[in-house]
């Protein structure tokens, strides 16, 4: 008994087995790549990616839909982009780091800080409403960053006001903060007051004053600059003390949401419309790899060519049918394929002048066997024969002996060339 055993797998399912499969591993690797199988930076932490009270997602969503390109920065050479800098260190940042990014940021681009204040834990996950990134505030913990901005003091206390309601004015704006009994100022010798208490005239934001000249944001200062230099290739530096006027607690004011505009628009006194909001001292720094540099401009046009090649490759073997042709044999037979064997060693050799003399000796033999000379006479009376009768035929033919004369004492390519060229046409004179 004999039955038919088809092939399994007809041409199409096999061609969709196949591109299914490329596209799912190139996903892959494009999401290794990229960053996007690691975890997500909303884990209640106050940064970019936190969605909590603490967080500063808001503000990044604020002025993406203000036309801004904003960044979420994973990488530290991401750091030295043109652009304006948000940082929002923790607490326990290191002040000597922070202190060298913000140093080597002053001749690339405006760097605006946001201090941390606040002390917050995830939600449980059984809490009424409840949704992934939200925290519960239990307390205050002010920065505390040895080496940077050591002229500077914090201070958090109460700046209660009639319904104990916390105002600030700042920018020709005015607000209220969401929480009036912890409020964090600073106290510097160095701070141009951009926001202030109207309680008391505590500063809630500054820039750092120094030897340069910031346009934008000496006519946002409550008070006009006591000092004001002439260098204009130093960028600014602007510290925003109470967090609470640009994190989500906070953006649910609409003053507080257009006073972090005026902030960042006069911050980014070019209009380069660049924000890098940095997450690396938040502990999502990770180092650039091969895999993420071939997904990155200017390696990904490289990558796209080679996976373009990669698909033509597969489509040449895909579509391949019949037996492989054979190929021809390497060393061909036949006395042509031999001399032209011959002839390439002795010119990769770079021998060629000593198969001159050997050549002139061969031309002698063969025309003294056609000319019938005697065989024991010696060189010189052969040659003077061939001279002879050369001679009977063409009185002006250059004599036989003077050609291998030439020829034997030829070294370049050219000069054997010629003489061997001059000798094939006596002997075919005397041949014919």
């Amino acid at each position: 008994m004999s039955a038919d055993n088809p092939n399994p797998f007809g041409f199409r399912g096999v061609l969709a087995l196949v591109v299914l499969g490329t596209v799912l591993f190139m996903g892959l690797l494009w999401m290794i790549g990229s960053g996007m199988t690691q975890s997500s930076a909303n884990d209640g932490g106050a940064h970019v990616g936190g969605k909590g009270l603490n967080g500063y997602a808001a503000l990044s969503n604020l002025m993406e839909k203000r036309g801004y390109a904003v960044r979420r920065a994973m990488n530290v050479n991401a750091l030295d982009d043109a652009g304006l800098l948000v940082l929002s260190p923790p607490s326990y940042a290191d002040g000597a780091e922070l202190e060298k990014i913000v140093s080597a940021r002053r001749t690339i681009g405006p760097t605006l800080i946001i201090t941390p204040k606040w002390q917050a834990g995830k939600l449980p996950g059984n809490a009424k409403g409840a949704k992934e990134g939200w925290v519960q505030l239990y307390g205050v913990e002010p920065a505390s960053w040895q080496g940077f901005l050591d002229d500077v003091t914090l201070d958090i206390t109460p700046m209660r006001a009639q319904g104990n309601v916390a105002s600030w004015s700042g920018a020709g704006l005015q607000g209220a903060l969401p929480v009036a009994e912890q409020v964090l100022s600073g106290k510097g010798p160095r701070l141009e007051p951009l926001v202030i208490g109207d309680q008391d005239g505590r500063i809630l934001a500054a820039y750092i004053r120094d030897d340069g000249q910031y346009p934008a944001l000496e006519d946002m200062a409550v008070t006009p600059p006591t000092q004001i230099g002439e260098d204009e290739d130093v960028f600014p530096l602007v510290v925003v003390f109470e967090p609470d006027l640009l994190n989500n607690y906070g953006m649910a004011d609409a003053a507080n949401a257009r006073l972090a505009q005026a902030l960042i628009t006069a911050t980014d006194e070019y209009g380069d419309k660049k924000i890098t909001f940095d997450l690396t001292l938040n502990g999502y720094a990770r180092s650039a790899n091969l895999l993420t540099l071939a997904f990155t401009p200017p390696f990904l046009a490289a990558t796209l060519c080679l996976l373009m090649a990669a698909l033509v490759v597969g489509w040449r073997a895909f579509l391949r049918f019949g037996s492989g042709a054979q190929g021809g044999r390497a060393i061909a037979f036949g006395k042509r394929a031999l001399v032209a064997n011959a002839a390439g060693l002795i010119s990769r050799t770079g021998r060629l002048h000593l198969v001159a003399a050997p050549f002139a000796t061969a031309a002698r033999d063969r025309l003294a066997k056609a000319l019938a000379l005697p065989r024991n006479a010696d060189n010189d009376a052969t040659e003077a024969a061939i001279d002879r009768a050369l001679a009977g035929r063409n009185n002006n033919a250059k004599p036989f002996s003077a050609i291998a004369k030439t020829l034997r004492a030829a070294r370049r390519p050219q000069q054997i060339l010629a003489a061997a060229q001059d000798l094939h046409a006596l002997e075919r004179t005397l041949t014919r």
